[in-house]
């Protein structure tokens, strides 16, 4: 089994040797980037299995980087967690709109961010499915074992962290998922209670879903729902 690999994106030397250690420690190889464009240059020749990215680097910062990384064939299917020392709810947002699959502020414990690393990781990988093989309506297929989702022949460019948010939608097909039960079983974790973390992600989905937005429901107050045939 190959080791996977982590690309952190960090411009102070003693944070890097914090992460470097911890997640050498846990199995991990690491390789790393002290500024944007080398983070760019790294990403591209690496094929990292995750990136650390800090939002404040010299050169580019770290929301271009995530941008330019999410509009890049080779590099949109990395999964990205974002280090900020900024706690402002704004980062987070637009964070997460880029693409980012988690985040973690700073000071961070470093126990918390190894446990994060390896959520993201087992989400790039696996999606529960309860519905194997492949699901289709009209112009929109999905293929669960190849996590493709299609839209009038054209794939749909989705994170991991997206696609299960589609998949465990689509499994309970009619069924309302609150945000609780949506943050439990797509990221693990209750973001500290930033439930708004699933109404991003939402918004995300329909604008790539494009002619099919409306599959997904809202239920006001509650949460979301994939809409049954």
């Amino acid at each position: 089994m190959s080791v996977e690999k982590i690309l952190v994106v960090e411009d102070h030397n003693d944070t890097i040797e914090l992460l470097k250690y911890n997640l050498t420690s846990s199995g991990y190889e690491v390789v790393t980037a002290m500024d944007g464009h080398k983070a760019l240059d790294q990403a591209r020749a690496e094929h990292p299995d995750l990136i650390l990215l800090d939002l404040m680097l010299p050169g580019i910062d770290g929301l271009e980087v995530c941008r330019r990384l999410k509009q890049e064939s080779v590099t949109q299917h990395i999964p990205v967690i974002m280090l900020t020392a900024k706690g402002e709810e704004v980062d987070r947002v637009v964070g997460l709109e880029l693409g980012v699959d988690d985040y973690i502020v700073k000071p961070f414990s470093p126990r918390e961010l190894v446990l994060r690393v390896k959520a993201v990781l087992r989400r790039s990988v696996e999606v529960e499915t309860k519905r194997p093989g492949k699901w289709s309506r009209e112009g929109l297929e999905v293929d669960f074992e190849a996590h493709t989702v299609t839209s009038d022949g054209e794939i749909v460019a989705l994170t991991a962290t997206e696609f299960k948010l589609f998949s465990e939608l689509l499994q309970h097909e009619g069924k309302v998922r609150t945000r609780d039960h949506l943050l439990d079983t797509v990221w693990d974790t209750h973001f500290e209670g930033y439930s708004r973390t699933v109404d991003t992600h939402i918004r995300r989905l329909r604008q790539k879903l494009g002619p099919y937005a409306d599959y997904i429901e809202t239920v006001r107050g509650v949460g979301y729902r994939f809409k049954h045939n």
